[in-house]
């Protein structure tokens, strides 16, 4: 697998997993009927969210995000995934209770900022082609998610003064700085731009490894590739028996260094990344 990235813009790389090239055979197969129960329960929890996120776009942000922490647990589980924090409990406890948090994450899957959400109460921040969705955009509006246009660079200012007030508010923001999606194997650099929101904000940066697991070995079952498609990604995601989303939560990070503000957010990027690589173990498919 090659390890160069295309630039199309700071926001949004293009990496260089596909599906034919990255994704593996499930370890165990679940039975059709199996898989058709999982996809009908994660459609009827998908759609009961919807007036659950109508009450939530006027809740407080902590109501928002604990509900929403619910919600995308009972989705996960329908799909058949579960949850392991690998961190110590303190740490994960310390990423709940703590205000004006900036969490960073390597970036697999659609069901990353579910997983993120089903450990960590707090906002996520999504590109602004999601207000096109229907019901995506409700589900979205509902967990408070921060809107970022990633084809437009002039807006790059204005999207991380958002991103700052919600950390000075003392949210929790979820952010993935690659950019784009590689299959779990490997990951891409951490580009520098929202961590000048943590900055500004005077907030910590909270690093964490995202990897799915079939057994102990690493599964690229869950990526999000390429030229992939949801449908497909979601049909692979249901058809694999005992899928793990392990998340490892690292101690939080903020920067003390009195450097300029380019050298600043390049080098809080460039330590929140090593962390993340730290929690990528050497992995083999299944």
């Amino acid at each position: 697998m090659s390890a160069i990235v295309a630039e199309v813009n700071p926001w949004r790389p293009m990496g260089p997993c596909s599906p034919d090239a990255c994704v593996q055979a499930p370890a165990a197969v679940a039975g059709p009927v199996h898989r058709v129960a999982r996809l009908l329960v994660a459609v009827l929890v998908v759609f009961a969210g919807l007036p659950m996120a109508l009450v939530l776009c006027r809740a407080r942000v902590a109501w928002r995000a604990e509900i929403t922490k619910v919600w995308a647990r009972l989705l996960l589980r329908a799909l058949g995934i579960r949850i392991e924090v690998t961190a110590d409990f303190s740490i994960s406890e310390q990423v709940s209770a703590a205000p004006g948090a900036l969490v960073v994450a390597n970036h697999v899957s659609w069901l990353d900022p579910l997983v993120i959400a089903a450990t960590v109460p707090s906002r996520p921040l999504a590109k602004r082609e999601i207000a096109g969705w229907p019901v995506v955009r409700t589900l979205a509006a509902g967990s408070g998610a921060l809107l970022i246009d990633r084809e437009r660079l002039y807006e790059l200012p204005t999207a991380v003064a958002t991103v700052a007030d919600a950390l000075r508010a003392g949210d929790t923001v979820v952010a993935f700085p690659e950019g784009t999606t590689w299959c779990g194997r490997g990951m891409g650099r951490f580009r520098p731009a929202v961590f000048q929101a943590a900055i500004d904000a005077g907030a910590v940066v909270r690093p964490a490894t995202l990897r799915y697991r079939e057994g102990e070995a690493t599964s690229t079952r869950a990526c999000y590739v390429g030229d992939d498609s949801l449908l497909a990604s979601a049909l692979r995601v249901a058809a694999t028996r005992r899928l793990v989303a392990e998340v490892t939560l690292f101690a939080p990070v903020r920067l003390t260094s009195t450097a300029r503000r380019h050298e600043a957010r390049a080098a809080l990027a460039e330590i929140a990344e090593a962390q993340v690589r730290t929690g990528i173990a050497d992995s083999h498919p299944v």
